[in-house]
């Protein structure tokens, strides 16, 4: 081989070293953009996900939170539903009650021991129940949690004046809950 011809070769592998080097220059920030490209996409997925995961875990803390308070809350009505159950024919009966209660105070003698017996027998199974009635007197204050004022009169002293002068109806109580209130006359503040 000539002179020349070693001398182009070793020219043209120069050139295809150079060429190489020149293009690696050039690919290797276009390849590293891609990978910090690719780097900075797979980081957002990562905190897409990260995010809707943490989404989803609210969410779900959110409605067992919801579902526990719907447990302890039907929970709740429905041992109150069976402890006033019998509520409305406890209300159909204290109207009775209160009958044998003014036949007893108008009755002849013997008439009224007959009464007597039969109005004790159907407290007793009222009281067996859970009825209660409620304890108001003349003279204690009004309460609208427990006293329905029918009327209001001048109070006769003026140490009765927005209290209780006197019971028209007892009130009554099924368990701890009123299911009558009290109807009753106050004295006036004037």
């Amino acid at each position: 081989m000539t002179k020349k011809k070693k001398s182009a070769e070793k020219k043209a592998k120069t050139d295809k070293k150079k060429s190489a080097k020149e293009i690696n220059e050039v690919l290797e920030p276009t390849i590293d953009l891609k990978n910090s490209e690719e780097d900075s996409v797979a980081a957002s997925e990562e905190g897409d996900l990260a995010a809707e995961v943490a989404e989803y875990k609210d969410k779900y803390l959110r409605l067992y939170s919801e579902f526990e308070n719907y447990r302890r809350r039907t929970s709740k009505e429905r041992l109150e539903l069976i402890s006033t159950a019998n509520s409305g024919l406890m209300k159909a009966l204290i109207p009775i009650a209160d009958d044998f209660d003014r036949g007893l105070k108008a009755g002849t003698e013997g008439a009224v021991e007959g009464v007597e017996l039969i109005f004790n027998k159907f407290k007793n199974t009222l009281e067996g129940k859970g009825l209660k009635k409620m304890e108001t007197v003349s003279g204690d204050d009004f309460d609208e949690d427990f006293h329905e004022a029918i009327t209001q009169i001048p109070a006769p002293d003026k140490s009765l004046a927005g209290k209780i002068i006197d019971i028209v109806e007892p009130g009554y109580f099924l368990g701890e809950k009123v299911i009558r209130f009290a109807k009753v006359v106050t004295g006036s503040k004037d």
